[in-house]
């Protein structure tokens, strides 16, 4: 919620389906806006929100947590059961939408995203890849350790490890909830910032 539109304080302001017309002709990826349009067209349609009312990202995302018009077909939620799945103002509806979108794609309620750790200077570094994926012990005994110098806890958790390079390189090694929070945006950043984010407000 945060990292996507500042608490439900930036949702774009674009007026969604001229949004996605304009891409549905670019030309680059119209198949995919075209798509897009389509159900945007049928959420209308459905009177979930008005067309004054469906604003979004320059890219059609919706909402408090900024879902696309198929996300929104096949996740959003009408929590409070007025017959309208609105996830623009109603934050009952919006909140619930997105952990229908992250339980359906695999969220575990008792496994964390990642932690930043500290790995040897010796470590091979075709190892750190999300491609690359072993268990906690076998990090561990690869001499990768929390970023404070701590062992890395005893639960076998299976993971990868992910870099940031910048004046000071950081390495985060994750777990399944962080694949789980790359499928809502397929950036790295993105879901170091979310898990980060979430961190920082407190445990779950």
């Amino acid at each position: 919620w945060g990292v996507e539109t500042d608490f439900g304080r930036i949702d774009g302001g674009f007026p969604v389906i001229h949004a996605l017309a304009t891409l549905a002709i670019d030309g680059r990826r119209s198949k995919f806006f075209r798509a897009q349009l389509l159900t945007a067209l049928s959420i209308l349609d459905q009177g979930h929100i008005t067309l004054k009312k469906m604003r979004g990202s320059w890219a059609g995302a919706m909402g408090h947590f900024q879902f696309m018009p198929t996300s929104f077909q096949t996740f959003a939620v009408d929590y409070d059961g007025d017959g309208k799945r609105d996830i623009w103002n109603n934050k009952k509806d919006a909140f619930s939408s997105a952990a229908n979108y992250l339980s359906k794609s695999g969220w575990r309620n008792d496994q964390t995203w990642g932690r930043e750790v500290k790995i040897p200077k010796t470590l091979d570094p075709d190892l750190i890849d999300l491609k690359v994926r072993k268990t906690m012990i076998e990090w561990k005994n690869l001499g990768v350790e929390k970023v404070d110098g701590r062992e890395l806890p005893k639960r076998n958790l299976i993971g990868s490890l992910v870099k940031f390079d910048g004046s000071s390189p950081r390495i985060f090694l994750t777990y399944k909830n962080f694949n789980t929070i790359m499928k809502w945006n397929r950036s790295t950043y993105f879901a170091v910032a979310v898990g980060t984010l979430a961190d920082k407000i407190g445990p779950q």
